[in-house]
């Protein structure tokens, strides 16, 4: 073992002028080289220490001279965690890692991230650790990559392990991805979780316990959401069938909020490090499009550092609305959600259609609340994609809520969820919501001004219909909310469903 100390070789001031979002590479970990190549199992070990001062830049890289002849290169590290005062930042260090095609931003070198998840990871061309790509490790410069999430006034002292293993490498696996369709029921409305993670980022849970617990919670569709890594998609194939369609993402977190890549095509990967500041992320939102996805910024009011939405939403094809439990953030990105609903009919544009998804991570996070219950035309990738890109969709607590929600005009016009009812600005409207599965909850009609109307709670069984009247001149949309008793004085109770809003008139009334 051979020990080097990166030591306070940090320049402080340089870390400053860099800036927050700049890279700092710093000195080279180096392994014997010579002609000849050590036996096959011999090891080679380097430890290495160093500390980042507050106000480093996001990402940290430390080279690492792979030599030739290597099978495994293994990583280790830790860190210190002081006393911090309170309403201070603790150090927090995320870490992954960039192959000899370098650490350029697209991620040609990628190879895995865990983040915060793991203490240690290994590569190898046969196998590597969850959040981690197999494959050949060539001679050249890797780099680990360290993100100083947050950094104490203390500072942030780490040390990292590199160990590399000689030998002959295993063969590569094949990667077999799951189909883009299921056995559907011809165009009807299909339940799904859009933001879901297991092992392979920060998750505890198998793929197969997910597509279970999924099956449970009667859902037809699901995409993986790993935070920045791909490395799940060849370990999904198993669990799809002919009742559960999966699809393949990624949960792209950066430091100034998540965005969901939502049903790319297999082994796309999606860059991360980068702020609004850099406006970076229309490169990257268009990546998400061209590999087939959809652009769904995740939790945008969520109050984690880093989470919130900074970027706006003229990239996104969809919001996350609604995200786990529901809780104050919630009930702030939804209002935040129908604010978008407003602006677009006043300049009469395309609007923001609205999602929910757990992000369920680990026991007792619940798959399935909230679940996205989409019409589509099949239960393929496609028709799912477009299903939630034009807004012919709701959101449900559990499988045990459904909707149906319209809105008819005089003449036997008819429009639901997502479309517009094309009547003359003064013809009388019948909004209409049937619902079951919602025991003492309260339907709340919402329009561009706001609650119009507040019905009395659903009896004890749960079922129940409403009706409302109105003209497109006094309401421009009416989206339903469907809402548990209130618990705390006026504010409205946690909601049980919502939908994406049915326009009325013209669009040039």
């Amino acid at each position: 073992m051979c020990d080097d100390d990166h030591g306070n070789g940090l320049n402080r001031r340089a870390l400053i002028v860099t800036g927050a979002t700049a890279a700092l590479t710093l000195g080279s970990v180096t392994f014997a080289s010579g002609a000849a190549i050590p036996a096959s199992g011999a090891q080679e070990t380097r430890t290495v220490r160093g500390t980042l001062p507050t106000g480093s830049p996001d990402y940290v890289y430390v080279p690492v001279e792979v030599p030739a002849g290597v099978r495994e290169l293994k990583v280790a590290y830790t860190y210190d965690r002081p006393s911090v005062p309170a309403g201070t930042q603790g150090n927090a260090l995320d870490i992954g890692l960039f192959d000899q095609y370098g650490t350029g931003l697209g991620g040609r070198g990628f190879r895995g991230w865990s983040g915060g998840a793991r203490t240690e990871f290994f590569v190898r061309a046969d196998d590597a650790t969850p959040g981690y790509l197999p494959g050949p490790v060539h001679a050249g410069t890797w780099h680990i990559a360290l993100g100083p999430y947050t950094v104490s006034p203390q500072g942030l002292s780490y040390e990292l392990t590199v160990t590399l293993t000689y030998g002959e490498p295993g063969a590569a696996p094949r990667p077999v991805y799951p189909p883009e369709r299921a056995k559907g029921r011809g165009r009807d409305w299909y339940r799904g979780d859009c933001h879901l993670h297991s092992w392979y980022s920060d998750g505890r849970r198998t793929p197969a316990e997910i597509a279970a617990l999924a099956r449970a919670a009667g859902l037809d569709f699901i995409n993986t959401s790993e935070h920045n890594t791909h490395s799940s998609h060849p370990h999904w194939a198993s669990e799809a069938g002919d009742d559960l369609l999966i699809l393949l993402g990624e949960e792209v977190t950066t430091r100034n909020g998540h965005v969901v890549a939502l049903g790319t095509e297999p082994g796309t990967f999606v860059d991360w490090r980068y702020r609004a500041r850099d406006n970076r992320f229309g490169r990257f939102a268009r990546e998400i499009r061209r590999a087939g996805g959809l652009v769904v910024p995740a939790h945008p009011h969520a109050t984690c550092i880093g989470c919130a939405w900074k970027f706006g939403f003229g990239e996104a094809d969809a919001v996350e609305v609604w995200n786990g439990p529901y809780t104050p953030d919630d009930e702030v990105a939804l209002a935040s959600w129908d604010a978008t609903l407003v602006a677009s009919v006043r300049a009469n544009r395309a609007w923001l259609p609205a999602m929910g998804n757990s992000d369920a991570h680990r026991d007792p996070d619940a798959v399935g609340l909230p679940q996205t219950v989409v019409l589509a035309d099949d239960l393929t990738r496609e028709a799912i994609q477009d299903g939630i890109r034009a807004g012919r969709s709701y959101v449900a607590e559990s499988k045990s809520v459904s909707l149906t929600f319209t809105a008819s005009g005089g003449r036997a016009e008819h429009a639901g969820i997502g479309e517009r009812l094309r009547v003359d600005a003064d013809t009388p409207v019948t909004v209409r919501l049937e619902v079951t599965g919602a025991p003492r909850c309260t339907v709340r009609f919402v329009t561009d001004q706001g609650t119009l109307f507040t019905g009395d709670p659903l009896p004890v069984g749960g079922a129940g219909t409403v009706e409302w009247r109105t003209t497109p001149a006094y309401a421009a949309y009416v989206r339903a909310e469907l809402r548990h008793e209130t618990a705390a004085g006026p504010l409205p109770g946690a909601l049980a469903a919502f939908t994406n809003p049915i326009f009325l008139g013209d669009a040039e009334q």
